[in-house]
């Protein structure tokens, strides 16, 4: 099994700053691509930023020059460093990865998500 744990959502004022982290764990052979959604109350999924395992990275319109998103390769973990944050960038992010498994089998997995508020 993999676990994805996000962590580091919060309450932040408009035009903060927060830094998300999503460590992959488990049986885990390689993680391929991994990216960070979000969902906002009363709002579908929506996709935010992805990261290849090479480093390649895109970002939803609503981020870009905004929204950073990284990966460490030996610790398994991902990060989303976000700046000049909004209050429509409130919502739960969830981390998701694409994970090719002991058993060589590859999946999806997603994390729980983390709360991000972004309010005066």
């Amino acid at each position: 099994q993999v676990q994805l744990v996000e962590s580091g959502g919060g309450l932040v004022q408009p035009g903060g700053s927060l830094r998300l982290s999503c460590v992959a764990s488990g049986s885990i052979f390689s993680i391929n691509d991994m990216g960070w959604y979000r969902q906002a109350p009363g709002k579908q999924r929506e996709w935010v930023a992805t990261i290849t395992s090479g480093g390649s990275t895109d970002y939803a319109e609503s981020v870009k020059g905004r929204f950073t998103i990284s990966r460490d390769n030996g610790k398994n973990t991902m990060y989303l460093q976000m700046y000049s944050l909004k209050p429509e960038d409130t919502a739960v992010y969830y981390c998701t990865a694409l994970v090719t498994l002991t058993s060589r089998s590859t999946t999806n997995f997603w994390g729980q998500g983390t709360q991000v508020t972004v309010s005066s």
